[in-house]
């Protein structure tokens, strides 16, 4: 099949942290280009749970080492060797930097109460849980990231080809200034 749009790109990362909107644009992405669907939190959640890990609670703070490194060699590797590939991960944009033909896209939400609410309503809890879910999964992954991989901002906009606040943007127009930027021009 042939891209419909700009030749050099051959995959899409869509980054994020937590309640930003990366599962419904990767997900709108999927469906409008008809690429393969990867959500790296989707696998970490299979390790979690067959390894009686609280994702929800902890994230990458209670994974080995090892493990960590693994699927992110995993994700490198995947978007420099395949193609038309729409890779969600909190890392995917910073893990993507070097590999050509990666379109990278950073999402944020500037509104910390919006975000809380995304949670409250997606996972069905309250307000003190949510709060506590952001807080302690965002501060323990980037605590092991640094570990891991140095002192980085890893949403630092310097990574990314195109950094979207969904707090202004909703997800048709998020999806819109995506396919945009990528030169979409339908289907062939």
């Amino acid at each position: 099949m042939d891209t419909p749009f700009k030749a050099q790109y051959q995959n899409i990362t869509v980054s994020g942290q937590i309640a930003v909107g990366t599962s419904t644009l990767a997900k709108k992405l999927r469906d409008t280009l008809h690429w393969k669907y990867i959500n790296a939190g989707e696998i970490q959640r299979q390790y979690d749970r067959e390894h009686n890990v609280g994702e929800n609670e902890h994230g990458a703070s209670l994974r080995p080492d090892d493990h960590e490194r693994e699927i992110d060699n995993m994700t490198k590797n995947m978007l420099a060797k395949e193609k038309n590939i729409v890779y969600e991960a909190w890392l995917a944009g910073f893990m993507a930097q070097g590999v050509p033909n990666v379109f990278k896209v950073l999402l944020t939400c500037s509104s910390d109460p919006v975000r809380l609410d995304r949670v409250m309503n997606r996972d069905n809890v309250s307000l003190d849980v949510a709060k506590k879910f952001l807080k302690q999964r965002e501060e323990e992954n980037i605590e092991k990231w640094k570990q891991l991989y140095g002192d980085h901002d890893f949403w630092d906009p310097q990574y990314f080809d195109l950094v979207i606040d969904t707090y202004a943007s909703g997800a048709m127009e998020t999806l819109g200034k995506v396919l945009d930027r990528v030169g979409y021009r339908g289907a062939a």
